[in-house]
């Protein structure tokens, strides 16, 4: 038996495995401290009331033989794929139902799509980045480099003029807010089908964009579906973190990647749960997207109360505005996990450091908007008495 040695060259540990660790050994210590966590995308606020309820019908569905149901379609019951269908189109996008596919979340889809390409392509990531990207590749044992993004082109990187085959972009982007517009799209789609190249495009954090000039979807960038697969989750839109549920865009103009993925997903994967699939189709209705709304508008506020902090302790940040993310630069030429440290021994604050999504991070720090209101207000009055 020969195992894969490509695992050999990850980093010893996850960088939130090491955030809990270090967290874990701090509260143990000094279990009479109240520690505000302020690092990981997980949200706080409940499911809303219409997939609850969507939910609920599901799971009585469930325990009657008449509506009972067993094995679904793997790539998602139609009733769910023709409401994601039906959201895109308020955005402009036309989509075919053949072109949905409903999974377990865009972390796993995004790493399991590699599936689909062989080992020799050359990625292309941006530094800092969401460590699934490269990680995954690694294990893949991929050629991976690293486009530039630091505070000279607002972590917004252009197109190299080196060729890469596998494009990562993540706009709202993990770690650091920062979204493109369609101009700056439109570069990265150019290069893409200049350089036969395909375009992984996270949009996880779509919803969070309040300005109608920004896209939600690469789709709105033409000639996108001829060179770009997109991946979306519910976890951040709708507090899907707990219930797993997203979706990925194969648009038929990419050719065999359509049927190579079904074929991927029918062999590899047995779907989502019918009731998981009954309360994301609920997020979709008029009723959902209300309440839905109202609990992103109530991250975003927070969003907010960490950036005017910031901003009143003049510490450089971007992030916030369209995204639950914040990034800033760590003060007094700390470096990430001297800030870490700092925050979480003297004001029991926890946030990600920068350094743990690639050398450009180095310095900077990720805080989260996903925290209760009265928790977000308490950590800034404990910024604003460090005396940065």
């Amino acid at each position: 038996m020969n195992l894969n040695k490509n695992y050999d060259n990850l980093e010893q540990s996850y960088l939130f495995s090491t955030i809990a660790k270090k967290v874990n050994e701090y509260t143990t210590k000094h279990p009479e401290k109240k520690v505000i966590r302020l690092g990981i995308g997980d949200v706080t606020r409940p499911l809303c009331k219409a997939v609850v309820d969507a939910m609920h019908k599901a799971v009585d569905e469930m325990g009657v033989q008449e509506t009972f149901r067993g094995y679904g379609p793997e790539q998602g019951y139609d009733f769910l794929r023709t409401a994601v269908q039906g959201y895109y189109a308020k955005n402009g996008v036309t989509l075919d139902l053949d072109e949905i596919f409903i999974s377990d979340g865009a972390k796993s889809d995004l790493g399991n799509i590699l599936d689909l390409f062989d080992k020799d392509n050359v990625v292309l990531v941006p530094d800092p980045v969401y460590p699934v990207y490269v990680d995954t590749n690694i294990m893949n044992g991929r050629n991976v480099v690293f486009t530039e993004a630091n505070s000279e082109n607002c972590f917004l990187p252009a197109p190299p003029s080196e060729k890469a085959d596998i494009i990562y972009i993540c706009s709202p982007n993990n770690p650091t807010g920062a979204v493109y517009n369609k101009t700056q799209l439109k570069e990265w789609v150019d290069y893409a089908k200049k350089n036969n190249a395909i375009i992984l495009f996270d949009s996880a954090y779509e919803c969070f964009i309040s300005d109608s000039e920004l896209p939600r979807s690469i789709y709105e960038i033409e000639g996108a579906k001829d060179c770009a697969i997109e991946f979306c989750s519910l976890s951040k839109t709708a507090g899907f973190t707990g219930t797993r549920c997203g979706y990925t865009i194969v648009p038929k103009e990419l050719g065999k990647l359509n049927k190579m993925w079904l074929r991927r997903q029918t062999t590899k994967f047995n779907g989502v749960p019918y009731i998981i699939q009954r309360g994301a189709e609920a997020v979709f209705t008029e009723e959902g997207q209300k309440e839905i709304n109202e609990n992103i508008s109530y991250y975003k506020e927070n969003a907010k109360l960490i950036s005017d902090t910031l901003k009143e302790c003049n510490i450089w940040h971007i992030g916030g505005k369209h995204s639950p993310y914040i990034w800033l630069k760590c003060p007094n030429g700390m470096t990430s996990w001297e800030f870490f440290d700092y925050l979480l021994e003297n004001f029991q604050i926890v946030g990600t450091p920068g350094s743990g999504f690639g050398k450009n991070g180095e310095g900077y720090f990720r805080l989260t908007s996903f925290g209760s209101r009265e928790n977000t207000i308490e950590a800034m009055e404990r910024i604003k008495k460090a005396g940065f």
